[in-house]
C-alpha cells in the first residue's frame, strides 16, 4: 500500500465505505476517517506527492478525479461535480490545480 506507515488499512477501509455510492465524497468527511487530517505537515508532504501522479508539483483535475484510487485500485473515480468541488477547496489561486503549499495544507487540516 502506497500510504504504508501514514494511514492504517482499516481507516482507509472506512473511509472508502463511506463513498461507495456516487456523489457521496466529501473531502472533510473522508479526511477525517481516513486519518489524514490529524496527519503533520511532512506528512501531507508525502501523501501529495504520491497523488501527483505526473510529479509536476500540483495535483491537476485529472488526477484529483482518481483520488480515491491512490487507496484502493478497484475505488471509484470521483465525479466530475464531486472533483470540482474538491478542486476548489485547494484551489487556492484559481489556476486549475492544487499546489503542495499554501491551501493544499489546510485543506488537510479541516
Amino acid at each position: 500500500m502506497a500510504f504504508a506507515g501514514i494511514l492504517s488499512e482499516a481507516d482507509i477501509s472506512a473511509a472508502l465505505k463511506s463513498t461507495e455510492a456516487k456523489e457521496s465524497f466529501n473531502f472533510k468527511t473522508f479526511f477525517a476517517k481516513s486519518g489524514l487530517s490529524s496527519k503533520s505537515q511532512a506528512e501531507v508532504k508525502k501523501i501529495f506527492e504520491i497523488l501527483d501522479q505526473d510529479k509536476s508539483g500540483f495535483i491537476e483535475e485529472d488526477e484529483l478525479k482518481l483520488f480515491l484510487k491512490n487507496f484502493r485500485a478497484d475505488a471509484r473515480e470521483l465525479t466530475d461535480s464531486e472533483t470540482k468541488i474538491f478542486l476548489s477547496a485547494g484551489d487556492s489561486d484559481g489556476d486549475g490545480k492544487i499546489g503542495v503549499e499554501g491551501k493544499y495544507g489546510r485543506v488537510f487540516h479541516i
